[in-house]
């Protein structure tokens, strides 16, 4: 059963505290968006502000960051429940998850619109990654449309691990997560359907019973 997660992606500390005041009211869990300025033109609060409601709510940081082992020390001290890099970075993935599994973090890999999860130089990442985000938006923003042929990813994914998680982030919203859903994702990252809506915990109570609906999905 998919479930729905509201994507922070926040260019300032009182933005992001605005975000997560409201969120912490209704989700159970939330995903935190962290750009650098290189890997994604747009530059957010960093990952050494993060903070969240522990008691209710889990954390996923989404790192869209150049040199992730330059990260990887703050975001053990932030403790998040899980954190996803990209797999186009020029660094080798497999040390940085090994790090962050000691110290108790499960670990994701993100491929972009234009990458393959089914080559050999990937392989290994989604092998030893609990999560695989499919990334279908444009890199440190929220608002795009979501590119449904990304779905076929899916299958490529579960064809090397078929037990790991797998994500959306871009474009999601009360017209496409039942066809998201019905498409093997299980954890749909939404941004600006909820972030810009009038009611946020209306739009997440729409979005999460959507994806309750049977029928044929256009």
């Amino acid at each position: 059963m998919a479930v729905i997660v509201p994507a922070v992606l926040a260019t300032d500390i009182s933005q992001y505290r605005r975000y997560i005041e409201v969120y912490n009211n209704f989700a159970k869990r939330i995903q935190v968006d962290i750009t650098d300025g290189e890997f994604a033109q747009n530059q957010t609060i960093d990952e050494s502000n993060i903070w969240w409601n522990k008691d209710q709510t889990t954390c996923d940081v989404h790192m869209m960051v150049t040199n992730p082992s330059k990260h990887l020390q703050t975001i053990i001290k932030v403790n998040p429940s899980l954190c996803i890099f990209h797999c186009e970075v020029s660094e080798d993935l497999i040390p940085i998850f090994d790090k962050l599994k000691e110290a108790g973090i499960k670990t994701g890999v993100a491929f972009l619109k234009q990458t393959y999860p089914g080559s050999e130089k990937f392989k290994k990442y989604i092998e030893a990654a609990d999560h695989a985000l499919i990334f279908s938006g444009k890199l440190g923003l929220q608002g795009g449309e979501a590119d449904l042929l990304q779905t076929e990813k899916v299958e490529i994914i579960r064809s090397i691990k078929s037990n790991i998680e797998i994500g959306w982030d871009g474009g999601a919203n009360l017209s496409n997560v039942r066809a998201l859903a019905h498409s093997g994702i299980d954890v749909i990252n939404v941004g600006s359907a909820i972030s810009h809506a009038q009611n946020a915990p209306e739009a997440f109570k729409q979005l999460t019973e959507e994806l309750d609906k049977n029928g044929v999905v256009l």
